[in-house]
């Protein structure tokens, strides 16, 4: 156990000292928790043509594997996507998928580098 490393007692210790903490209601619960996995985040602008309802473009978009989030603009750009993959050349993959889009003109994506919460 790596608990009595740690800690210097036997295994049986700790056990033991675990359990009186369940006892008294010291401890009610024990969880696990899963850190998240370590994905490239990317936020791709969409230039809409005129000819096309923005809404339509951003149903294809959102259709897209790696898109989580499709925001519609007003500014330079119609549409923002928020796409998120393993790596820079899965995320690549959805933006050429987007590229491929009717109605898209143009793109331009930037990579997050941080995310603070």
């Amino acid at each position: 156990m790596d608990v009595a490393k740690k800690i210097g007692l036997s295994d049986a210790a700790v056990r033991r000292r675990i359990k009186n903490l369940e006892k008294d209601g010291t401890i009610t619960k024990f969880t696990i928790e899963v850190s998240e996995p370590k994905l490239t985040s990317a936020i791709t602008y969409v230039s809409v043509s005129p000819s096309n309802p923005t809404s339509e473009v951003s149903r294809k978009i959102m259709s897209v594997k790696g898109v989580e989030t499709i925001y519609e603009t007003t500014g330079p750009f119609d549409i923002a996507a928020i796409i998120s993959g393993a790596d820079i050349a899965e995320v690549n993959k959805s933006v050429e998928e987007i590229r491929r889009i009717s109605g898209v003109l143009n793109t331009n994506t930037t990579i997050v580098l941080r995310t603070l919460r």
